[in-house]
C-alpha cells in the first residue's frame, strides 16, 4: 500500500490528485489491473468527476452545502456534521481500472479528494489489485 500526502487549504474544496495517483502507479511499476484508493478520514470523501472546467467543481461543492449546511438542527457536539454528511454523500473509496500503468478514465475525467473539515493534512492510501493475465 502507497499513502499519498495531501494538504487542504480551504474548508471545503475538491482537489484534483490524478496526477499524484498516477505518479505512485509509475513508481510502482504497476502496470493491468485495478488501483484502490481509499480515504480514511471521517470528514473527507474522494470522487471521480470532470476536470476539465472548474466551475463543475464548484457547483458540486455548492450543491453539497445546500444539502448539508454548515449550520442546522446537528447533534454533534464538534460542529462539523455538515461534513460527515457530505463525506457519506461522496464516498471514501474508488475502484479505478489501470491499463498500460495508467489510469483509465473518461476524456474529461479526474480524481478528486474531496475536502470538508478543512484545511488539513490528509492521507490517501493507494493499493493495486492485478488484472489475471491473457494466454
Amino acid at each position: 500500500m502507497e499513502r499519498l500526502k495531501v494538504r487542504t487549504g480551504e474548508r471545503e474544496e475538491l482537489k484534483d490528485i490524478t496526477g499524484e495517483i498516477e505518479r505512485i502507479i509509475e513508481k510502482k511499476g504497476w502496470k493491468d489491473g485495478a488501483a484502490h484508493i481509499y480515504i480514511p478520514h471521517t470528514t473527507a470523501g474522494i470522487l471521480v468527476n470532470e476536470g476539465a472546467d472548474p466551475d463543475v467543481a464548484g457547483d458540486i461543492l455548492r450543491r453539497l452545502k445546500v444539502l448539508a449546511p454548515l449550520r442546522g438542527d446537528y447533534r454533534h457536539y464538534e460542529g462539523n456534521s455538515d461534513a460527515h454528511i457530505k463525506a457519506s454523500l461522496t464516498g471514501s473509496s474508488l475502484l479505478l481500472m489501470v491499463e498500460g500503468g495508467r489510469l483509465r478514465l473518461g476524456r474529461w475525467q479526474r480524481v478528486f479528494f474531496a475536502e470538508f473539515d478543512g484545511p488539513r493534512q490528509r492521507e490517501v492510501w493507494i493499493s493495486f489489485l492485478p488484472g489475471e493475465s491473457v494466454r
